[in-house]
């Protein structure tokens, strides 16, 4: 099944998904697989074998010269000054006033050679912010996204599978590290990351072999169970891992300590882009905090549905951002800005669903440990 608004963008997987009976919806500008089997199978998938995703739609840039360093550092909230060759950094850009331009992945390819992975529905955005804010020399960067496409390899035999297919060792590749061989006898880039909360890689690849690459992982892993997934699946299986979705959990409305980004933020690093703002922020303490809450009943917070303090309230103190049932815990689970005071585990909230209130306690946002 295919979308046939012609304004959306295909992937170079679009034909693959299509004729794999893919249920193709419209994603950030983009026509992708919302499912194949289901989304509840798909989760399953990723959690007990190895399913591929589809994540060409995520965009790439390049950024390199002897002032790329430099240029970074004063861009992102993380420290980029310690990442070795070979290693990935999660990582944000923010605005003066604190409030995130995009969450990212930094790949350090060479002494001044960075790859940076932005979410879809920002390329364009980040590429503007970033060139408004280059210096006059010492720093090139390229939007490289129609280069490349990316599948993520996400499960329990994802090792097994990948190892099949590259030409390089897989045990030295450490969490958030990437190694640069070939997937197939085609010259890639093998990170060990993913959205998943379970071990895996995204491998980019050229975008004119993605469909050779895709068939091959689907054949060598036909006897691991690998299947393609989908971006319900995806969503789940994130949200139960407890990572945070761009234009859902934060935006430019949220602060990155509003939204817990604060494990990554480098106040000691020197100058960047909204520090000023977030150390003020951080003195002054937060009025609002992003929470994982879980259901008590059978009921299901949904994105844009609001939070209140007490049965009684009659004024909404906060709203959900994502929501939906945890496959793998048998709970209702979701993510949401509420009152500071009402942000400590174990604290007890409602939940405004369809026009009744339904009570839901704050938990830890990791809600799937594997």
């Amino acid at each position: 099944m295919s979308s046939n608004n012609s304004d959306l963008k295909n992937t170079p997987l679009f034909h693959e998904h299509v004729a794999l009976g893919g249920r193709m919806v419209a994603f950030a500008g983009w026509n992708m697989p919302v499912q194949y089997e289901g989304v509840v199978a798909e989760h399953h998938t990723v959690r007990k074998s190895v399913g591929l995703f589809d994540v060409s739609h995520m965009g790439e840039l390049h950024i390199e010269g002897r002032k790329s360093l430099e240029f970074l550092q004063k861009m992102t909230i993380n420290d980029v000054s310690k990442m070795s060759i070979g290693q990935a950094q999660y990582n944000a850009f923010c605005y003066e006033n604190g409030t995130i331009v995009d969450d990212i992945i930094i790949y350090k390819r060479g002494y001044e050679q960075y790859l940076v992975c932005v979410n879809a529905s920002n390329v364009q955005k980040d590429f503007i912010w970033l060139q408004d804010h280059l210096p006059t020399h010492g720093v090139i960067l390229e939007d490289i996204s129609e280069e490349y496409a990316q599948i993520a390899v996400q499960g329990p035999h994802s090792d097994a599978l990948v190892a099949r297919v590259v030409d390089i060792k897989m045990d030295g590749i450490p969490y958030y590290g990437f190694a640069e061989g070939k997937v197939l006898g085609i010259p890639s880039i093998i990170a060990r990351t993913g959205y998943t909360g379970e071990r895996g890689y995204e491998l980019y690849i050229p975008a004119s072999t993605a469909a050779q690459v895709w068939r091959g992982l689907l054949h060598a892993g036909a006897d691991l169970g690998v299947k393609p997934c989908g971006l319900g699946a995806r969503d789940t299986l994130r949200l139960e891992a407890g990572y945070l979705l761009y234009g859902n959990d934060m935006d430019q409305t949220s602060t990155a300590l509003e939204c817990g980004l604060g494990w990554i933020l480098k106040f000691d690093k020197g100058d960047f882009i909204g520090k000023e703002a977030l150390i003020a922020q951080q003195a002054k303490g937060l009025s609002r905090r992003l929470v994982g809450f879980e259901m008590c009943d059978k009921a299901i917070g949904r994105h844009g549905y609001f939070v209140y303090r007490n049965i009684e309230s009659s004024a909404p103190m906060g709203v959900v951002t994502s929501g939906s049932p945890a496959p793998s815990l048998s709970k209702n689970i979701g993510l949401a800005y509420v009152d500071a005071d009402y942000s400590a585990l174990g604290t007890q909230i409602f939940i405004d669903i369809r026009g009744e209130k339904r009570e839901a306690r704050v938990v830890k946002k990791s809600f799937y440990k594997r």
